[in-house]
């Protein structure tokens, strides 16, 4: 399953303010597909910052969400790394920015939950179902997968943000939006891992299922209909 976006690990790193002859091409690119929620975040307050890897970061997801002394990082992990340019080059041209603004935006959902308290705690009314589903997964092949069940729950709220934010931003291209995100989900498939995540991603081919209030308030409402099935 391919990784494009997830959860990153901080070693070095660079802050995006360094001169822009500090950034590759790739980095940039991804930076101007993904600025227009970068920004929404900052005018909504957001404690967002932008971190770039300059170390080589072979095998590493370009686009991943880290939190640290109570503040939100955007790290891009692009140097070394030919998954970057090769995402990009599999995005239909005329989508590609807003795909790139999709992904920024499964990233704050990473983030809301962090500012909340609430990373890998599943909704009120499902959290036993969720342990024991766990549970069994351990028993099934060792202790990593125990995580796993609430890590897949974070990335389908991710994507749920994403495709909440394309309902609201670029809803002419949802249709294909949300068909390109069930793909990339399906590539390579193996269930029951973190990036899992067609249960949730499935449950908004109808960019109606997204409508409503904030990103993150619709993708909240959605989000316990994906666990009753994934768990």
């Amino acid at each position: 399953m391919r990784t494009f976006f997830g959860l990153a690990a901080l070693a070095v790193f660079l802050p995006v303010s360094a001169s822009a002859a500090d950034l590759t091409a790739t980095e940039t690119r991804w930076l101007q597909g993904a600025w227009p929620v970068i920004t929404w975040a900052r005018e909504t307050r957001l404690p967002l910052d932008i971190v770039v890897q300059p170390q080589p970061t072979p095998g590493t997801p370009p686009l991943a969400m880290a939190f640290l002394d109570g503040r939100c990082k955007l790290v891009l992990s692009m140097r070394g790394n030919p998954e970057a340019q090769a995402t990009l080059d599999r995005i239909a041209p005329d989508l590609l920015d807003a795909t790139l603004e999709l992904m920024a935006a499964h990233e704050l959902g990473h983030c809301r939950r962090h500012l909340d308290g609430a990373w890998l705690r599943a909704p009120s009314g499902f959290a036993a179902r969720g342990a024991a589903a766990g549970a069994a997964s351990a028993g099934d092949a060792g202790e990593p997968r125990a995580d796993w069940a609430a890590e897949r729950r974070e990335e389908g709220y991710g994507d749920l943000v994403g495709l909440a934010w394309v309902q609201r931003r670029h809803p002419q291209h949802y249709p294909r939006l949300q068909a390109w995100l069930e793909a990339e989900r399906s590539a390579d498939r193996v269930p029951g891992t973190p990036h899992d995540t067609l249960a949730w991603v499935r449950l908004a081919r109808r960019s109606a299922a997204l409508a409503g209030a904030s990103i993150f308030e619709a993708a909240t409402r959605l989000w316990p209909a994906g666990l009753a099935e994934g768990d």
